[in-house]
């Protein structure tokens, strides 16, 4: 992998793991334009790792008020966790997405365009209904099951998220925080399956250090620009913009596919 290609995929990683646009759905396009083939499993990994930390840095106060008597916020993010769990696994056992996708990269289009559509709803919704609703058991699964759709490649994880938290009338901060936090055990579940995926392929050979080390680098700055800029935009609740943007790349990717 070139310099430039790593740094590429490292931004658009942390960009597009907390923006509300698909971190998968980008990687398998760009990875589908460059006709990057080599290693790419293990890139994955390393730059899920990379946005893993960002997180940690930002809401490290949110993340020790997890596991402070009497544990609920803890508690709460283990039942949010969960269905996304179980659809991960599914998804990653029994049916091979991200080859479906990678094989027939036109079909993100369709889900970049549910995306797009899940912004429009939850920016029309989140200004029409007020969101007063803390995070608890009822809230934290409704959030959990807008996570699991987003296990869909093209489909973005705090898009669905966001959108579940807006159905659930959660109050704008909480979601905003709530969503972040949700990433954490989905990054790392995410590393663990990638490396078990990993070894079983034997990856990871020949690997280039300094494309790699840049990709992670960028991926770690990116991602943290990104959660600071959607914790104001998730209090704004303007998303119309992600909107536009998703449909410009769905239509962008038919071109390039079919043309």
């Amino acid at each position: 992998m070139e310099i430039w290609q790593a740094i590429v995929l490292g931004a658009v990683q942390g960009f597009a793991e907390f923006l509300p646009v698909s971190s998968s759905g980008h990687l398998i396009l760009l990875q589908n334009w460059f006709g990057i083939e080599d290693n790419v499993i293990f890139y994955s990994v390393m730059l899920h790792l990379g946005t893993l930390i960002p997180v940690i840095v930002v809401l490290w106060k949110e993340i020790l008020e997890l596991f402070k008597k009497p544990f609920n916020k803890f508690w709460f993010l283990v039942v949010a966790t969960i269905p996304a769990g179980i659809m991960g696994i599914i998804f990653s056992k029994v049916f091979d997405l991200d080859a479906l996708f990678t094989d027939h990269v036109w079909l993100l289009s369709i889900t970049f365009t549910f995306t797009a559509a899940e912004m429009l709803f939850s920016e029309m919704r989140a200004k029409k209904v007020e969101m007063l609703n803390p995070i608890n058991l009822k809230t934290s699964f409704i959030m959990g099951c807008g996570q699991a759709v987003g296990v869909l490649p093209g489909v973005s994880r705090s898009g669905s998220t966001i959108t579940a938290g807006c159905l659930g009338k959660v109050d704008k901060t909480e979601n905003a925080n709530f969503t972040f936090l949700m990433s954490i055990p989905i990054i790392l579940a995410a590393v663990l399956l990638e490396s078990l995926d990993l070894v079983q392929s034997g990856g990871g050979v020949g690997i280039d250090v300094l494309p790699l080390l840049l990709g992670i680098l960028t991926a770690m700055i990116c991602g943290y620009i990104a959660i600071k800029f959607m914790l104001k935009i998730i209090k704004k609740a303007n998303y119309k913009w992600f909107s536009v943007y998703l449909i410009l790349i769905s239509i962008t990717n038919l071109i390039v596919y079919f043309v």
